[in-house]
């Protein structure tokens, strides 16, 4: 088709044949198109409706579940912004203001891991620059096929190169997050980004274009064709059989953090002085998304003059300009008044901007290029997108699956085979030391970390007189979701609140990545319907809002689909970060108290994992109520100096839990346990955390647990330099500790 494929063409070639299936529409959407248009598209129209009509924009597969997620008045009282932002906005107190948001990454961190996965992290980066905040810390929870497998030694290095390269370089601390192994990520690992942001309420921007006859302003790195088609081709497609090989590699984007951090602090100096009225970031769909959603979201109307773009190839065509992903870009709506003082901040910080159009009042976005008319659409109609009623599907095998539970696997018993087992759990990639990763990231830039991995959350400094301070934590089990995802979406919120609340802090508001699937499939549907329904029971359980997210589909390689892995990030809030407690075990002579109850639950466990390679039953049960309740008994306990440390339960139990405790504090234990030893150690029943209670204020947590209705069990004494388990075995910590911190070493170099 030509380049010069301007308006007046198309109305005049509506026979035209155009390549809508390449660029990822249905017949049926591309027809829809023609109908709302009244002719066909030009070939830059039909290239900006492809990317924003694509599910990693659109969304069209899941809108009709997410809005389940919409929170009610009363899971909205600390929120500022929701649903539908670039990302929520929490009030925290003091006149302070939080953003936060998890994003994914996923196909493209596949194709070129570094790059794909520097990318996410400057584009999720972006998302809260958008807000009007300053980017304060990054997370992410990054999964992976075997450890041991050929392209997880391709995969798992350049990712994680890539996050601490762009993290690193933007002067971001990296203060948690998650690293599993499964076979079913081999062809399809999941990269889930998070960053925080720190503002003023009066701060908080909108992505808007108002004001008729304002100026739309795109600065920072100039366009090129690096990431062309990367959310219509890359992201909302599956993989073939050839596990990614034919994946197109200029999908993927290219990043240049320093760019970026120019770009922060320009940003950050244009809000000062009040020089914007709208902005919105490029991320997904490029140009083609800021200007719709801007356009879409404002008084309706654009004008865009295409030539004015600085590009990097002067080869691009308009539809390449549109689709094109290029990193370290904005858009910005400024008064005709302020564009010089605008222009001049830009030029103070290095960052090339140029004024592309202005915003009309005719509800149409329009974009000449080389004197013709090549995209004139009502915007809402491309920022919108269709809605779909996907068949679902209870997934086939699902309850034999559920039948074929753990309870016929051998178990363990005497005290020589539970250590080994012990062993061999913390000695596994899944559990093992991760320090291989998060050693690559500073955790400590700008000084205000207070807690990083391997704390339950990474905990942050707000302000440096009062000591107010944000938690953050993100989890998430395939395992427990592939055998029921809505009671495995409540185990993933439960355990992210859970390990806020190790912290002291209050857990107030919830983020989400959704990674299913192709949406093509009903059982994958099904899957993905419960999620979003167990996510939204569960917030509304615990009063706590869901501020935004990311839904990721077309997760699998061929016809084999990953587990279902919705993400769940949790943001808490801290009093007083002077009062924060840690996961390690704090000294000698200090009372181990088990909180929560413990039942046989081995269904989607470390160990059936582990020892047997065995998926199947049921997942824990879930108790919110109890949840709710440890949570406020460990942030009393925090705030009246009661405890020593708090560690929570989760994979691999008890023991994992006691292993780890005694490594992050350098302090052996001694414990005794009641009942059956296995079950006691490995059980993965939700709802239950190990603390260590300051000598001398015994009575108080006594008192403390009885008034929150949280059973707490005595079972040990800290001190020495062992795990000590009476009557059964004995491990030195010197002995943990090599098991441990061995195993990815050993793997990866």
């Amino acid at each position: 088709m030509s380049e010069s494929d301007t308006v007046e063409v198309a109305a005049s070639t509506p026979e035209a044949q155009q390549p809508y299936k390449e660029l990822g529409l249905t017949e049926d959407e591309y027809q829809k198109i023609r109908d709302l248009l009244g002719r066909r598209p030009t070939a830059a129209e039909l290239a900006l409706y492809s990317v924003m009509w694509s599910e990693h924009c659109s969304y069209k597969s899941s809108k009709v579940h997410l809005r389940n997620l919409a929170p009610t008045a009363e899971q909205s009282g600390h929120l500022l912004a929701g649903i539908g932002a670039n990302a929520g906005v929490v009030d925290i107190g003091q006149g302070y203001a939080v953003t936060f948001k998890i994003e994914s990454h996923n196909h493209p961190s596949f194709v070129e891991p570094h790059q794909g996965a520097a990318t996410g992290i400057g584009g999720i980066v972006r998302d809260i620059l958008a807000m009007g905040a300053r980017p304060i810390a990054v997370m992410d929870a990054i999964r992976f096929g075997p450890a041991d497998a050929h392209d997880t030694a391709r995969v798992l290095p350049g990712v994680v190169s890539g996050i601490s390269f762009y993290g690193n370089c933007l002067g971001l601390p990296n203060i948690g997050g998650e690293l599993a192994f499964d076979p079913c990520y081999a062809g399809n690992p999941l990269v889930n980004a998070l960053c925080v942001g720190l503002m003023r309420h009066d701060d908080l921007k909108a992505a808007v274009a108002t004001g008729t006859g304002n100026k739309v302003v795109l600065f920072g790195s100039r366009t090129g064709p690096d990431g062309v088609g990367g959310a219509s081709v890359l992201a909302s497609a599956t993989f073939g059989d050839d596990g990614g090989k034919s994946a197109k590699r200029p999908s993927v984007q290219v990043g240049d953090p320093f760019m970026e951090k120019l770009l922060v602090e320009c940003c950050l100096e244009l809000y000062a002085a009040d020089l914007i009225e709208g902005i919105q970031d490029l991320g997904a769909a490029g140009v083609a998304c800021a200007t719709t959603e801007l356009a879409a979201g404002g008084d309706g109307g654009m004008s865009v003059d295409m030539d004015a773009i600085a590009l990097r190839d002067p080869n691009l065509t308009p539809a390449e300009i549109l689709m094109s992903e290029s990193q370290e870009r904005m858009m910005a709506v400024v008064r005709p008044d302020n564009v010089d003082a605008f222009m001049d901040v830009c030029r103070k910080w290095d960052v090339e901007a140029v004024v592309i159009g202005e915003v009309t009042d005719d509800g149409t976005l329009t974009m000449t290029w080389r004197g013709g008319t090549v995209v004139k659409i009502p915007p809402q109609t491309a920022a919108d997108g269709p809605v779909y009623q996907r068949p679902l599907a209870r997934p086939a095998g699902l309850d034999g699956l559920r039948a074929a539970g753990p309870e016929g696997l051998a178990r363990p018993s005497a005290g020589p085979a539970l250590r080994d087992t012990l062993l061999r759990l913390l000695g596994s990639p899944g559990l093992a030391d991760k320090r291989w990763v998060t050693q690559q990231y500073d955790s400590r830039v700008r000084g205000n970390t207070v807690l990083a991995m391997p704390d339950d959350g990474g905990l942050v400094r707000i302000d440096e007189e009062t000591g107010l301070g944000i938690a953050l934590a993100t989890d998430g089990n395939g395992r427990y979701c592939s055998l029921d995802p809505y009671q495995g979406t409540q185990l993933a919120l439960a355990e992210a609140y859970r390990n806020v609340a190790m912290t002291g802090a209050v857990p107030v508001a919830v983020t989400n990545c959704l990674n299913f699937g192709s949406p093509e499939d009903p059982g994958v549907m099904w899957q993905l319907a419960e999620a979003v329904r167990g996510l939204a029971d569960g917030c509304k359980t615990l009063g706590i809002p869901v501020t935004g997210g990311n839904v990721s589909l077309y997760n699998q390689t061929g016809t084999t689909a990953i587990h279902p892995t919705p993400v769940i990030g949790v943001l808490g809030v801290h009093s007083d970060v002077r009062r924060r407690l840690g996961a390690g075990l704090a000294g000698s002579d200090a009372q181990l108290v088990l909180l929560g109850t413990t039942r046989p639950e081995f269904g989607g466990s470390a160990w059936a994992e582990v020892a047997h390679q065995h998926l199947g039953g049921l997942p824990p049960a879930v108790d919110l109520g109890l949840e709710q309740r440890l949570a406020a008994l460990v942030a009393a306990a925090a705030d009246n100096g009661v405890l020593a440390s708090a560690h929570d339960l989760s994979d691999g139990g008890l023991g994992i839990a006691l292993a780890e405790a005694c490594l992050h504090g350098g302090q052996g234990c001694s414990i005794t346990l009641a009942g059956d030893s296995f079950t006691a150690l490995f059980s993965e029943s939700s709802g239950r955390a190990l603390v260590s209670v300051a000598p001398g204020r015994e009575a108080d947590f006594v008192a403390l647990a009885r008034q929150h209705n949280v059973p707490a069990t005595v079972i040990g004494v800290t001190g020495g330099s062992s795990l000590d388990v009476e009557g059964a075995f004995s491990v030195p910590l010197t002995e943990l500790r090599e098991v441990w911190s061995a195993t990815l070493p050993a793997i990866f170099g």
